[in-house]
């Protein structure tokens, strides 16, 4: 099961395997102490016991964020062990799952809780809906489905997959999932004020994460879109 691995200073990581149309891509949760001392669950994962218990020794659960209209597979069993969190969410969420009541509307204004921590962009043009999140204290970029980064896979569908759209080994956004963005021009001005953060490190949920120099390849992963 899923263990929790530092990034930085105040965030952790934890990855499953999971599927997607076949493919064999994974997700990833990100985990960060607030500055007012609860703990933020983003893209959420399956939380077991044993998880459970390592992320009580950093502090309470306080906020649950579904980062974009992808990532909330897993919401509903998180909320349903941490009640008294907020959940969080695109508007367009409630739509798309009934079944999954929202506390808040996720926007690019933080939440009280977060206003010490975090820069919010909502990328504009995309039918993703995700917003991404910027840890001002240790530079880190934390998003869902920006950018892939796969260095290892042991699935040989998914290997292919990837070598087939350039990013084996290589951080990136395959050509066909390119079709997301239906408004190329407003995407294009969302990445440009997310490429204005010096960011260090870059917590996805798909492949490795990327730590020092992050700006970097996260450049190279858009390149495609600027």
């Amino acid at each position: 099961m899923a263990r929790l691995k530092p990034l930085t200073d105040n965030i952790w990581h934890a990855a499953i395997p999971h599927t997607f149309m076949g493919l064999h891509v994974g997700s990833r949760m990100t985990v960060v102490k607030l500055s007012t001392g609860g703990l933020l669950l983003h893209s959420p994962i399956p939380v077991d016991d044993a998880l459970a218990a390592e992320l009580a020794t950093l502090g309470e659960v306080k906020h649950i964020v579904c980062p974009n209209l992808f990532h909330h597979v897993f919401a509903a069993d998180v909320k349903a062990r941490y009640p008294q969190a907020i959940l969080h969410g695109p508007q367009k969420l409630a739509a798309k799952r009934k079944d999954l009541s929202l506390d808040a509307v996720l926007t690019e204004v933080p939440h009280p809780d977060w206003g010490n921590d975090f820069e919010l962009v909502f990328i504009e043009g995309s039918m993703l809906n995700e917003t991404v999140f910027y840890h001002r204290a240790t530079q880190t970029l934390i998003a869902a489905d920006l950018i892939e980064n796969f260095h290892q896979c042991d699935h040989g569908f998914t290997r292919w997959y990837l070598k087939l759209g350039g990013l084996w080994k290589k951080p990136g956004w395959h050509p066909i999932l390119r079709l997301v963005y239906l408004n190329r021009r407003k995407a294009r001005a969302s990445i440009t004020r997310i490429l204005d953060w010096p960011v260090e490190n870059l917590s996805l949920a798909h492949g490795d994460v990327i730590t020092g120099h992050a700006r970097n390849q996260l450049y190279l992963g858009l390149r495609w879109l600027l």
